[in-house]
């Protein structure tokens, strides 16, 4: 579902999925080949809140913040995620239930393991390994682990224009 607050309506480009089970409020900018999936939440009520191409919000995430929200290009955002970062750079993905708590910043190509939390004010550098509550970084992203990423987004991709086709 779509709905505007306060005068704001999301935009959204048209090669974008949006699950009719997702909710989408507010000033919200969803970029060309994204994904919005089942359960999905994405509060824009507090802020602009921008996403790149080619990211998957996954069932059950909550994206929202009091200021305004930057999350890049061929982004995963794992099932159940809640996300209140100033920035999520491109190539990221946010592991299953992982929490990235308010005006944290995450780098390009980093991962958040599943069920991190990173705190508040938080800033990780581009291509880090990030693990634990809090979390920590335990060292550099892999390129086994670059490709798994990439596989997951192109899979996503692959899913969302499935669904497209189909009417939705």
């Amino acid at each position: 579902m779509l709905q505007s607050f306060r005068g704001k309506a999301p935009m959204i480009a048209p090669t974008t999925f949006i699950s009719e089970a997702a909710y989408v409020v507010g000033e919200v900018e969803i970029g060309e080949g994204s994904s919005v999936w089942p359960g999905a939440i994405i509060r824009g009520d507090g802020g602009l809140i921008r996403i790149g191409r080619n990211t998957n919000i996954q069932d059950n995430t909550v994206v929202h913040c009091n200021h305004p929200m930057d999350i890049g290009d061929e982004v995963t955002l794992g099932h159940s995620v809640v996300c209140e970062a100033r920035r999520v750079g491109n190539h990221v993905l946010i592991g299953n239930n992982a929490t990235v708590l308010a005006t944290a910043e995450i780098g390009d190509y980093s991962i958040v393991a599943a069920n991190s939390v990173v705190l508040s004010d938080t800033k990780i550098p581009p291509y880090s390994f990030v693990v634990g509550v809090p979390g920590t970084i335990k060292g550099r992203v892999t390129e086994e682990q670059l490709a798994r990423n990439q596989h997951t987004v192109e899979d996503y991709h692959t899913l969302s224009r499935a669904y497209l086709a189909e009417g939705r």
